[in-house]
């Protein structure tokens, strides 16, 4: 297996990030949203993508056509419609799917464009439906889950039955689908690492804990890094 030491490190906002970054030092700094650091043997590039889809499909393609890397970590927090998975704890999004390309019936229900036939299931790059994670290295035991990617987050009861009900994804971000889809084009090892910051329910920013999930988030892609 080649060694890796070129890695692309996604995220959505430069919060999430900032204390990955202090552990690397600072090489380059190709624009606002392009840095370049070292960290041991490791040459990384820090994306900050911007929030959801366009921005992140665009900012990732147009850097994935200048340039080869080994390996792309998208990183982050996200609301959990898993009850067993609780706020701070980090997980290994394996497979991910576009949860709002659609149609909404008059009845409310949604239907994707995989039901109305717009795209075969199977699909490239989708398999199944899913976009399934392509890297298979050391990720430090972490749990690997179920994820959607949507544009607008879930926030009234009938949204999130339905998207439990239809999707029965374990965690909800608004850019994991767009980085799984850039990179199986590309062809280009990729992983979707997550911690919680909340639960996927009616907005109530008393039982978010950003905090600890960027602090838990910041350790598991460290180690990550320093067993590549």
């Amino acid at each position: 297996m080649k060694r890796i030491s070129e890695i692309l490190l996604i995220a959505s906002t430069k919060f999430e990030v900032n204390q990955i970054i202090e552990f690397f030092s600072l090489m380059k700094e190709s624009n606002n949203n392009l840095k370049s650091y070292k960290y041991k043997n490791l040459n990384v590039d820090v994306l900050i993508s911007g929030i959801g889809i366009p921005s992140t499909t665009y900012l990732l393609t147009k850097i994935l056509l200048k340039k080869e890397y080994d390996l792309a970590i998208n990183v982050g927090i996200c609301g959990s419609f898993n009850k067993s998975i609780k706020v701070g704890d980090v997980v290994n999004v394996v497979e991910d799917e576009f949860a709002d390309i659609g149609i909404t019936e008059a009845n409310n229900n949604f239907t994707s464009l995989f039901d109305e036939g717009f795209i075969k299931e199977n699909e490239f790059p989708f398999i199944n439906r899913k976009l399934i994670s392509n890297f298979s290295g050391n990720l430090i035991s972490l749990k690997e889950v179920k994820g959607i990617t949507v544009n607008s987050t879930s926030g009234n009861y009938e949204q999130i039955k339905m998207r439990k009900a239809k999707f029965n994804a374990d965690v909800e971000t608004m850019e994991g689908a767009a980085v799984a889809y850039v990179c199986l084009i590309e062809n280009v090892k990729f992983i979707q690492i997550r911690a919680i910051s909340n639960p996927v329910e009616p907005r109530n920013k008393d039982n978010w804990n950003i905090p600890m999930a960027i602090k838990n988030l910041t350790n598991s892609v460290v180690k990550i890094l320093q067993n590549l």
